[in-house]
């Protein structure tokens, strides 16, 4: 082996719309980066699904490109991908299906007899940390193949989640990783920490393969470069681990995007009926430790109502975006009644402003009323002293200024970490390939002082 060659680890982040793969140095720098999109298609119900086909030929033909360039030596390969969807595989891990998309309407009379079943809904959910959300619990969606296509279901050896399936193409392994399985998928008791008895009952558990830890890697067996594999994680669990790692006093996440997400590894009391109501869940960290969560649509509405304030007064979204904090406009917003219901702003009239200024003002303010209460319900404990915030909206001024305001107790950050659930991924099998220290800089915080 040449000695000059940059040891790297490649790591395949794939998306609901892009696929992406980097090289990473033992810095964590990106050395390499390429993306891809597909083009959907359609399941048996005439449903948008992802093309498994393409997915795969797309890692498959990247691994060869990596390993053809001459001046990196390919250490490690692991993947950080949407879970909440299975491959369904026979014994030649061959795929039966497509891959269905977890937005697709799930069948209500299945979930009724099976909430029935075992004691109501919402004990249910309490059980599993699995707010009803239909195909988005993906354990549902391996039952509903049992149900409604017991012929083919029958064929089917293993249920593997999205960054298992990927693993499996280059090990031969079937694996069960913990991160994807605790994710609101109906499948884990989290009261006993095992499978839920609903999975025993239905023969379910003969089609989950072994779990192993978070930094268990497999021989490849595609190559002769003698790379190793990891077994995948869920890329929201795969982004907190960089934050895991650097922070030594416990702190909240809050991962801004089309959703809001805060979550407290911290916090592993159980869930109450409040709590699953008000959208919180249980996610489980790498190292299998409940991590409490509540979600906010707040990117959603964000991107929604801040149109209808740049449609209505003739400007820029971009211009809205860029504004800093305006405290005399924000007197005038506390001088409103404003709700914490976070679709509250859809209601206001814009008529009422005098300037998209002082509207998308108050469009922040609303957000962050509703952001705070979301964050509130998992805090829990005053042994929390840092709030980090990462994603889109960490770059917004008045948002930040506004939820330093709302925790004037915490140290409250904007974090900067760009592909968290990447580095997160690589991090993970640092001992396998990385002879260096982990960094200390991968993340770039700044403090947020209410000026």
């Amino acid at each position: 082996m040449n000695s000059n060659k940059i040891p790297v680890i490649a790591i395949f982040d794939i998306g609901k719309t892009n696929k992406k793969v980097f090289l990473f140095d033992q810095d964590y720098q990106i050395v390499f980066e390429q993306s891809a999109t597909f083009q959907e298609l359609l399941d048996e119900d005439g449903d948008s699904c992802e093309d498994l086909t393409a997915l795969t030929g797309f890692v498959l033909r990247t691994l060869q490109k990596i390993n053809d360039i001459e001046e990196y030596e390919l250490k490690a390969v692991n993947f950080s991908a949407y879970g909440a969807s299975f491959v369904y595989l026979d014994e030649q891990h061959t795929p039966l299906t497509v891959l269905y998309n977890y937005l697709k309407e799930y069948p209500i009379h299945i979930t009724q007899q099976l909430y029935a079943q075992y004691g109501g809904e919402c004990s249910f959910a309490l059980e599993t940390a699995s707010p009803p959300l239909g195909s988005l619990n993906s354990g549902l969606q391996v039952l509903r193949l049992k149900k409604e296509r017991p012929e083919l279901f029958e064929h089917v050896a293993y249920a593997l989640h999205l960054p298992q399936y990927l693993s499996c193409l280059l090990t031969g392994i079937p694996t069960t990783d913990i991160t994807s399985i605790g994710c609101h998928t109906a499948l884990w008791n989290y009261e006993i920490h095992q499978y839920h008895q609903w999975v025993f009952d239905e023969g379910l558990d003969k089609l989950f393969p072994a779990q192993y830890s978070f930094d268990t890697v497999f021989d490849n067996t595609l190559s002769s470069s003698g790379y190793l594999v990891g077994t995948g994680l869920h890329d929201s669990s795969a982004a907190v681990i960089p934050y895991l790692l650097k922070f030594k006093e416990p702190f909240i996440l809050i991962s801004t995007g089309t959703w809001c997400i805060s979550l407290n590894p911290f916090n592993n009391a159980p869930l109450t009926a409040e709590e699953l109501g008000q959208d919180c869940l249980f996610y489980l960290s790498y190292v299998g430790i409940p991590v409490k969560a509540s979600r906010l649509f707040g990117g959603y509405v964000h991107e929604q109502q801040a149109k209808r304030i740049a449609d209505f007064f003739g400007v820029s979204i971009s211009e809205l975006f860029m504004l800093k904090k305006d405290e005399h406009l924000l007197q005038c917003v506390r001088n409103r009644s404003v709700s914490s219901d976070l679709n509250a702003f859809s209601k206001v009239n814009l008529q009422n402003f005098e300037s998209p200024e002082q509207a998308y003002h108050s469009l922040v303010y609303h957000l962050v009323r509703s952001q705070a209460q979301s964050t509130r319900l998992i805090i829990d404990s005053e042994r929390v002293s840092h709030l980090c915030v990462d994603g889109g909206f960490s770059d917004n001024d008045i948002y930040m200024q506004l939820l330093a305001q709302e925790f004037p107790t915490m140290k409250v950050y904007a974090a900067s970490m760009p592909q968290a659930s990447a580095i997160g991924a690589a991090m993970a099998l640092h001992a396998h390939w990385n002879n260096k220290k982990l960094p200390q800089n991968l993340i770039h915080l700044r403090h947020i002082i209410d000026v």
